[in-house]
């Protein structure tokens, strides 16, 4: 089985699947997650990244003269990381349908480099503080392409194995996969605070506000949190050509390697207008993003749909065919509470702790605050690193369902715990005493996102037959993705507004929606699915 496409494939089979599948797939895992990995990495830096551009001043090309120069430069910078969600949530749709048309390894390999491209635009824009804006704005959305990459990664590998293992497999794939935002908020702060890459990559900048134990005036290198990804991406992408393979039980037309790609680049194509449009929607016509959402959405199906060529198009109407069913409807709510709420709150937790903690009453910097750069990246960690024991739970007691409704119930709990104590901090002097249970709340936020997330793994499995449960996991994990676009955006304006603990309000209310919609479709005792 060492050739790249592979004709016979059936796991379900445990014969076949001992002495042949296991080695193959395990094998394909194994490529899939460090490179997943890295793509969580390159599309969620900007949520770091921001914290430390506001503190070296970047001006975003605006005049940083006045007080309401400052409100406006620090909205924008809440934009970038939003932008990178609505990107990459919007690549997620087409991402969804990739396996079935340019088979696994050729899309692993193509949209991993295609994260060349923010690593090394974003090691460039942020060696100058007077870089424009729109350059920003272009670089968090090319990021996008990470965020992607997500859908067609889980498509791909719930075709390697059997039903019986699902929970833990994808659970794996996505919980070690998502772990590259923890890697990513912790390898940043050290890598820029060295010429890691020598004068080759450029000078560093003086901070112009204090950071903790760093005095003004401490050279960061900035850049490096673009360019440490380059080198990792270049090994990725070899491993992934050469050790990964293409299964024709899942891409039943393969063997020609130009019209594979071709349709690839196709599909992203339509994916990058879509998210452009979407982008420019929200920043240069200033549409609300409640109707930026559905917009970007229903444009990026429709160009699938309507400017798809012939056979292409043919594929996807196969595919389509989710959209009838109204479980794909029901699990896309459930999946975006769990996966969309990670996501988000991992993107938003780094400036989080800044805006609630960093800064007095008065608006003066707090200097017993803490560091958003020692702590944000325990978070998305523990997430991540629980989801696959989510996946294991679900498969042990045989039900993802009742797994989903005690997850959510924490949701519910910690949402409100967390919204509570942001009102204990800005209501005093020293908000830094109220720290440790705003993050102890968090921190048990994140574990179930993380456990409900890899209990929906095992239940779509069982909801849905083979050919349509890697369209509707790409699919649900596309809209659960603009919870990276929705999130940032909802706390930036809810910050400017003064009550940061309405978003969370708005979020714990979702959630009681979602835990009644579960109860009653999957978890209740006459339930028409019992997965």
């Amino acid at each position: 089985m060492s050739k790249i496409n592979i004709s016979k494939w059936d796991v379900e089979d445990n014969q076949f699947w001992e002495k042949e599948g296991k080695k193959v797939a395990t094998k394909n895992l194994w490529i899939s997650i460090p490179a997943l990995l890295l793509a969580f990495s390159v599309w969620l830096m900007w949520g770091m990244i921001i914290v430390q551009m506001k503190k070296l001043g970047f001006t975003l090309g605006l005049p940083h003269a006045t007080a309401e120069d400052l409100k406006t430069i620090n909205e924008l910078l809440w934009v970038l990381p939003a932008i990178a969600g609505l990107s990459g949530a919007t690549l997620r749709i087409p991402n969804s349908f990739l396996i079935a048309i340019g088979g696994g390894r050729n899309v692993i390999f193509f949209t991993t480099s295609l994260l060349l491209i923010p690593a090394l635009g974003a090691g460039i824009a942020l060696q100058n503080v007077n870089t424009p804006f729109i350059v920003f704005a272009i670089l968090a959305a090319a990021s996008g392409f990470g965020g992607g990459n997500f859908a067609s990664s889980m498509s791909n590998i719930s075709y390697f194995f059997p039903k019986r293992v699902q929970g833990t497999s994808l659970g794996l794939n996505a919980g070690l996969g998502n772990l590259g935002v923890s890697v990513m908020q912790f390898l940043i702060p050290l890598v820029i605070a060295g010429a890691v890459f020598g004068g080759m990559a450029g000078a560093g900048l003086p901070l112009a506000e204090v950071d903790g134990t760093k005095s003004v005036g401490t050279l960061v290198f900035i850049q490096n949190a673009g360019l440490i990804w380059v080198p990792l991406l270049i090994i990725s992408v070899v491993a992934a050509f050469f050790g990964m393979n293409n299964l024709k039980s899942a891409t039943p037309k393969l063997g020609n390697y130009v019209s594979e790609f071709s349709k690839i680049a196709l599909l992203g194509l339509f994916g990058a207008v879509a998210a452009g449009t979407g982008a420019y929607l929200l920043i240069g016509c200033q549409v609300n993003m409640w109707i930026v959402l559905p917009v970007t959405v229903l444009f990026t199906v429709l160009l699938m749909k309507f400017l798809s060529p012939g056979e292409l198009k043919e594929n996807l109407n196969r595919q389509f065919s989710i959209f009838k069913s109204k479980h794909n409807w029901v699990m896309t709510i459930i999946y975006t509470m769990t996966f969309g709420s990670f996501i988000g709150y991992s993107a938003s937790f780094p400036k989080l702790i800044q805006d609630v903690f960093g800064y007095l009453p008065d608006g003066a910097v707090n200097p017993a605050a803490p560091n958003p750069m020692t702590w944000a990246f325990l978070g998305p960690m523990v997430g991540a690193l629980i989801r696959p024991v989510g996946g294991w739970l679900s498969d042990k007691v045989h039900s993802g369902s009742k797994v989903t409704t005690w997850s959510t119930v924490v949701q519910v709990a910690a949402a409100l715990g967390v919204a509570f104590f942001i009102v204990k901090a800005k209501s005093i002097g020293s908000p830094e005493t109220y720290w440790w249970p705003f993050f102890g709340l968090f921190m048990i936020l994140f574990i179930a996102t993380g456990v409900g997330n890899g209990s929906t793994f095992r239940s779509i499995p069982y909801i849905f037959n083979k050919e349509q449960a890697g369209p509707v996991l790409g699919w649900t994990s596309a809209i659960a993705a603009y919870g990276a676009f929705i999130i940032p955006k909802v706390f930036g304006q809810q910050i400017k507004a003064g009550h940061a603990e309405y978003a969370l309000y708005g979020f714990a209310l979702y959630y009681v929606v979602c835990l009644i919609l579960n109860w009653y479709y999957y978890d209740r005792k006459n339930s028409e699915i019992k997965c």
